[in-house]
């Protein structure tokens, strides 16, 4: 390659790195603003400070006298990390059977109240009353929307043990 190709090819790479947009910035009668590459009569140029890069971090190496883990205690390690999932998840699932239970007798026990009514007035104009019983609808709907949750929670709580089981290797 000649010089003069040479030194044109490095001028050319040299100003690569520092190039840099010029920005201009209109303001037209009625105040909106407009900000172009190009310039405009009645623009002014920004002198924008370049933006800071950030080099991405270093991989760092683990020092040579890192404890390191043999493949037998590994195994260990791994089944009992076994052992206590599988026995949460016996666990929880014992708890979701007796939460879909509750559920259930929620279901078939509405909430009620009593409540004392006067019907009517005897011949000597003492009250005549009658308990009625009526369903309190909001109660009720509250104990089955609790116990739903619960029902919920557990179901996702096997779900997730049996993720992290299949993830054991």
């Amino acid at each position: 390659m000649k010089p003069s190709h040479l030194s044109f090819v490095l001028l050319y790479a040299a100003s690569i790195g520092c190039a840099q947009a010029e920005i201009y910035k209109y303001t037209d009668a009625e105040g909106h603003v407009t900000y172009s590459s190009t310039p405009m009569k009645g623009s002014k140029r920004l002198d924008l400070e370049p933006l800071p890069t950030v080099q991405p971090p270093a991989r760092v190496q683990s020092p040579s006298n890192f404890p390191r883990v043999d493949n037998s205690t590994q195994k260990n390690r791994d089944g009992a990390r076994r052992k206590i999932l599988a026995d949460e998840l016996s666990t929880e699932e014992k708890l979701l059977g007796e939460a879909r239970q509750s559920l259930k007798e929620g279901e078939e026990n509405p909430e009620v109240f009593r409540q004392t009514v006067v019907v009517g007035k005897n011949k000597d104009g003492s009250p005549i009353t009658e308990t009625v019983v009526r369903r309190n609808v909001a109660r009720y709907d509250e104990k089955i929307k609790t116990l739903q949750e619960q029902v919920t929670l557990h179901e996702k709580n096997i779900e997730a043990l049996k993720s992290e089981l299949a993830n054991l290797k």
